[in-house]
C-alpha cells in the first residue's frame, strides 16, 4: 500500500466514525439543520415584510435570502470542523486515534471533510424551503456560486482548523471560541449591506475577511453587474494565506499539546 492511499484510508475512516455518529443521532441531526432553517425563515419573513413597504428591498429580497445563505455555508464550514474535533475531545479519543500512524495534518483533513459534509446536510434543506417559502432559488446566480461557495468552505475551515487546535493547547475552557468564532466576524462580514455601509476604520478590516469579497461580488451578480473578479481574486488570495496560516497553528498547537501530554488528559 503506498503512503497516499494509507493516507486517504486514514482520513476516510475518521470521516465515517463522524457519520456514523451522525446516522446514529436524531438530536445531531437535528442541530445541523436548525439553524440555516431558522435563520431563513426568520430573515425571509422579515424581508416578505418589508418587501411591500419599499421599492429598494423588494428589488433587494434575493440579496438578502443569499446572504443568510451563503454565510450559512461559512458558519456550518467552521462549526462541522470544531464539531468533529470536540466530539474527539468529549470522548478522550485523541489518545487512541495519535498511538495510530495517523497524523496532525490526516486530522485536520477528515475535520475539513466533516465540515463540508455538514454544510450539505444542513444548508440543503433551508435552500429547499427557500425554494418553497420565497420562490428563490440560490442557483438563479449560475455557475458562480461554485466560486462564491468554494471560497466560504475555506474561511471556514481555516477558522475551524485554527480554532481546533487553540482548543486542543489550551483545553476545554477555551471550548466556547468554536461557538462564537463566524458569529463575532458577521456584523463586518458585509453580509446582509454593503462594506461601505461600515465606519471607514472598520473597512479595512473588513476587506481582511475573504467573506467581504464574496459578498460584495454575490450583491454586483445579483445586481447586473458584471462579475468582480478583482474580489474574487483578494477572497483567493485571502483564503490562502489563511488556510497556511491554520495549518501552522495546528500543527504547532498539536505538537505543544503532546508534550505537555494533553492528548491523553484533555476530555469531559
Amino acid at each position: 500500500m503506498s503512503a497516499v492511499t494509507a493516507s486517504l484510508t486514514r482520513i476516510t475512516a475518521l470521516i465515517l466514525r463522524h457519520m456514523y455518529l451522525l446516522r446514529g443521532s436524531w438530536a445531531r441531526m437535528a442541530e445541523l439543520v436548525y439553524w440555516p432553517t431558522v435563520q431563513l425563515c426568520i430573515w425571509g419573513f422579515f424581508t416578505n415584510f418589508f418587501t411591500s413597504r419599499s421599492p429598494w428591498l423588494e428589488q433587494a429580497f434575493g440579496v438578502l435570502i443569499a446572504g443568510v445563505l451563503l454565510w450559512e455555508i461559512t458558519v456550518r464550514s467552521q462549526i462541522g470542523v470544531c464539531l468533529a474535533f470536540l466530539e474527539e475531545i468529549w470522548s478522550r479519543n485523541l489518545g487512541s486515534l495519535f498511538v495510530t500512524p495517523l497524523r496532525p495534518l490526516e486530522f485536520a483533513a477528515s475535520l475539513a471533510s466533516m465540515g463540508l459534509i455538514r454544510v450539505i446536510l444542513g444548508v440543503g434543506p433551508a435552500a429547499l424551503i427557500a425554494l418553497l417559502f420565497y420562490d428563490y432559488s440560490l442557483f438563479a446566480m449560475g455557475p458562480i456560486l461554485l466560486l462564491f461557495f468554494s471560497q466560504l468552505i475555506l474561511m471556514g475551515w481555516a477558522m475551524g482548523i485554527a480554532l481546533s487546535g487553540v482548543v486542543l493547547r489550551v483545553g476545554l475552557g477555551a471550548e466556547n471560541l468554536a461557538w462564537m468564532g463566524t458569529f463575532i466576524l458577521a456584523p463586518i462580514a458585509g453580509i446582509y449591506y454593503p462594506v461601505d455601509s461600515l465606519p471607514g476604520w472598520i473597512q479595512p478590516i473588513s476587506y481582511a475577511l475573504p467573506a467581504s469579497h464574496v459578498f460584495e461580488g454575490m450583491r454586483a451578480v445579483m445586481f447586473g453587474k458584471p462579475v468582480p473578479w478583482n474580489h474574487l481574486l483578494a477572497a483567493i488570495g485571502l483564503n490562502a494565506v489563511y488556510m497556511v496560516g491554520a495549518a501552522y497553528v495546528f500543527h504547532r498547537c498539536f505538537n505543544a499539546a503532546r508534550k505537555a501530554g494533553k492528548l491523553l488528559q484533555t476530555g469531559e
